[in-house]
């Protein structure tokens, strides 16, 4: 997969994405944001940072992202 050379406000705004679809299947990733290191520019692509979450969050998102792989 080559890598994704976003724009900042493509960063922002697929964080953003994200962070709703998740919000919609009743998921919540508290660190959810944009990497700053990769937002400056230091890997050379910007990074969406999925952050940390507990474990029955991280279930849950495991859950979901096997119902849809099952469609």
């Amino acid at each position: 997969m080559p890598l994704d050379r976003s724009l900042p406000d493509d960063v922002h705004e697929s964080a953003e994405e994200l962070r709703t679809a998740l919000k919609d299947n009743g998921i919540t990733l508290p660190s959810l944001g944009v990497d700053l290191p990769g937002f400056a520019g230091v890997y050379g692509v910007s990074l969406v940072a999925l952050g940390n979450c507990n474990a029955a969050t991280a279930r849950r998102l495991a859950e979901v992202l096997r119902k849809a792989a099952a469609r």
